[in-house]
């Protein structure tokens, strides 16, 4: 006689804390279309999870510039970010944003430095 078994769906793969960063031209924080893929891939990471229970967006600056000026920029890259989430379908409630200007750089370096790896904005997700 043949029994049909009932095929176990292996469990979900545990959820881990993940960091997408999303780069930005120099002096600019509308999103590139590299930057839209980045923020779909970060909504998506969102929407297939069981238990995220954190997420927040950073804007970070390079150091060219004065120091009021990059703050205000990263503060704009973050919201940029931050505003782009929304549409893709997270909960604007469960995303606080944060900006940093140019004190915590990515890549360390002098005054007034044009470093592309500065200018991002990051999209922390955690459980």
């Amino acid at each position: 006689m043949n029994r049909a078994h009932s095929a176990k769906r292996p469990p979900a793969p545990p959820y881990e804390a993940k960091q997408f960063i999303v780069y930005f031209p120099f002096d600019q924080y509308v999103l590139t279309p590299e930057a839209q893929t980045v923020v779909s891939e970060a909504a998506n990471y969102t929407r297939t999870d069981q238990g995220a229970s954190r997420l927040v967006v950073v804007g970070h600056a390079d150091t060219s510039g004065s120091v009021a000026h990059n703050v205000r920029l990263s503060e704009r890259r973050a919201k940029a970010v931050a505003d782009a989430l929304v549409p893709a379908g997270v909960e604007q409630s469960k995303l606080p944003v944060d900006w940093k200007g140019e004190s915590q750089p990515a890549v360390q370096t002098g005054d007034g430095v044009k470093e592309p790896l500065n200018r991002h904005a990051t999209i922390d997700i955690a459980p």
